[in-house]
């Protein structure tokens, strides 16, 4: 069983930045595909970016490219979201999810990751 822990998420003002962290329990993390999602009230979870175990191929969300940027740590089981150039529509509760993998149209859907850790709400708001 893996647990997730994010961290990282706070008040921010349009145009600022921040990083967003995804802490794993387990020591086999680095192989796991790890996608991150988010959800604003009365939406539904959008998926935001994802990197692959092994070669950390990245992924993202239309909404984000340029901006936010996806990594992980292989010593530390930890992936990273770094948020730049922030908008009020970016404000959302922040969620890490990983699987044992998946295929590039699969790993959109929130459904198909086997492990979630319990969000961080990023609000960004002048």
């Amino acid at each position: 069983q893996v647990q997730l822990v994010e961290s990282g998420g706070g008040l921010v003002q349009p145009g600022d930045s921040l990083r967003l962290s995804c802490a794993a329990s387990e020591r086999t993390f680095s192989n796991f595909l790890v996608g991150w999602f988010r959800q604003a009230p009365g939406k539904e979870r959008e998926f935001v970016a994802a990197i692959r175990g092994g070669w950390s191929i990245t992924y993202y969300g239309d909404s984000v490219k340029g901006r936010f940027t996806i990594s992980r740590d292989n010593a530390k089981n930890t992936v990273y979201l770094q948020m730049n150039s922030l908008k009020s529509e970016d404000t959302a509760v922040y969620y890490c999810a990983a699987s044992g993998g998946l295929t590039v149209s699969a790993m959109k859907d929130p459904s198909r990751y086997d492990y979630w850790g319990q969000g961080t709400q990023v609000t960004v708001s002048s």
